[in-house]
This record gives C-alpha cells, sequence and structure tokens, in this order.
C-alpha cells in the first residue's frame, strides 16, 4: 500500500478483537461509578470479589496472549483456504449466514463446555471457581478465567465458529469483535437505559448477573448471544428488575432456585 503500512486481515482478526476488549470496558470504567444503575452496589463489588482487579488485569492478559497464538497459527493453517475464498466476494445473505452460524456454534460450544465444567466438581474447583470470584462481575473482568478454561471455551470455541462458518479473515474481524463487545456488555454490572444489547438479546448483563450468585450457579449458563439452550434443557433462570434502595437495580430470580 502506497503512503501506508499494509496490514492483513488475519492480523486484524487477531490483535482488533483485544484493542477492542479494553477500549470498550475502558469506556464503562470512564463513565464511572454510575450508582443508579449499577445491579450491584460499589461496596458490594469491593467487599464479596475475591480478587483483585490487579490480578484480573493480568490473567486477562495472559488469556489474550493464548488467544492471540492459537489465532496466529489458525491463519496460518488455514491461509491457502482464505486466499481462495477472498477471491470470491461473498454477498450479504452469504455473510449473513456465516455470522449466523458462528454465532450457533459458539453458543452450543461454551453452553455445554461451561455447564460441564460447573456439574464437574474438580474442573469448577480448579478451572471454573477462578471466573466466580468475581460474584460481582465488572467490565474488564469478563475474559477473567483460568487459562485451560480461556482455551477450552473462548479461544477453542472460537476456532470452531471460524472453520464450521467458513467465514473469511475479514468477516472474522467483525464476528470477534462483536462476540468481545457483546461479552464485556454481559458483564459490566450495569443495566443502562437504551442499551441495545438489552433490547435485541434476551442474554444481558442483568441475565448473566444471575448466574454469577450463588443460587444461580446452576441456571443461565448461556453465553454470549442467545438463550436457547437454557431454554431447552432446563437452565434457564427468569428474573425480574428491581429498584433498589439506594439506587440502582438488582436483579432477582422469579422463581425458585435449585440445588441440583
Amino acid at each position: 500500500m502506497k503512503g501506508g503500512i499494509e496490514v492483513s486481515d488475519e492480523l486484524l482478526g487477531t490483535f482488533a478483537p483485544i484493542a477492542v476488549y479494553w477500549i470498550y470496558s475502558g469506556i464503562y470504567v470512564l463513565l464511572g461509578s454510575l450508582d443508579n444503575y449499577r445491579l450491584h452496589t460499589k461496596k458490594d463489588e469491593d467487599e464479596k470479589n475475591l480478587v483483585s482487579k490487579k490480578d484480573v488485569i493480568k490473567g486477562v492478559l495472559l488469556q489474550q496472549a493464548v488467544q492471540a497464538v492459537v489465532a496466529s497459527l489458525l491463519y496460518a493453517v488455514t491461509g491457502s483456504d482464505n486466499e481462495a475464498a477472498q477471491g470470491q466476494q461473498a454477498s450479504l445473505i452469504v455473510l449473513g449466514r456465516q455470522l449466523f452460524v458462528a454465532m450457533v456454534v459458539l453458543d452450543t460450544w461454551q453452553y455445554f463446555m461451561h455447564r460441564y465444567m460447573h456439574h464437574n466438581k474438580f474442573l469448577y474447583r480448579h478451572v471454573h471457581s477462578q471466573h466466580h470470584r468475581l460474584v460481582v462481575p465488572y467490565a474488564f473482568g469478563a475474559l477473567y478465567n483460568h487459562p485451560l478454561e480461556g482455551l477450552i471455551l473462548d479461544t477453542v470455541g472460537g476456532a470452531l465458529a471460524f472453520l464450521l462458518s467458513g467465514m473469511s479473515p475479514r468477516a472474522s474481524i467483525f464476528f470477534f469483535s462483536f462476540a468481545t463487545i457483546k461479552t464485556v456488555d454481559d458483564h459490566c454490572g450495569l443495566w443502562l437505559p437504551g442499551n441495545l444489547f438489552h433490547i435485541f438479546f434476551g442474554n444481558n448483563s442483568a441475565y448473566h448477573d444471575i448466574h454469577h450468585q450463588l443460587y444461580g450457579t446452576k441456571y443461565n449458563f448461556s453465553q454470549p448471544f442467545f438463550v436457547t439452550w437454557d431454554r431447552i434443557l432446563g437452565t434457564y433462570m427468569p428474573y425480574s428488575l428491581e429498584k433498589r434502595t439506594g439506587g440502582g437495580f438488582e436483579a432477582r430470580p422469579t422463581k425458585e432456585c435449585k440445588e441440583n
């Protein structure tokens, strides 16, 4: 590219979602406490969470480093197929189908892996419980996971979505960036008026907040897009949003939570 630096779609597909993660979660940090829209008080965030924000940042950076390595390898292995695909201009219908297939694949993989990590006591205790140290979720803690969980749920799930959908590296830039924004928003701990994710997705910050509470760990496993598998397999926990005395909201389950 004359007069500039040429950046490949593969490079953007690897690093754009990482940049988007910190930019989008950083916006929530800059917005401040927003006490009138919080799902938990700032005091609860400081006292109930079992991990420091410094350790959360280090954990997320580790996962993103692994994610970048795997993405680079994936693009390298599928390089010839990608060049052939880019030679053909995909129609909007084909692109829409690919993105939808990728969403379904990622949702399916993450639902069953996520649920298994809750039901397998060894995996929950030694792997998935790390994510649940954030009893009160916040935006930049969305990808705070044990490295093994980050690899299995997010990285492998993303790779499967990319491969099975047949999308190009250029399409993957938008898909993975959107999935990243959605995941961050689901963990933001806020219920903001006019948030389009709350309007178009039943799987949102309040829905996922139920799962992070002690009474909800057997429910609402679906992530990051739809609630379909929860509804089909009986792990859907409906909720109501109640105004909290002193400001903010509280997501409350509207049916009894059972232990098993």
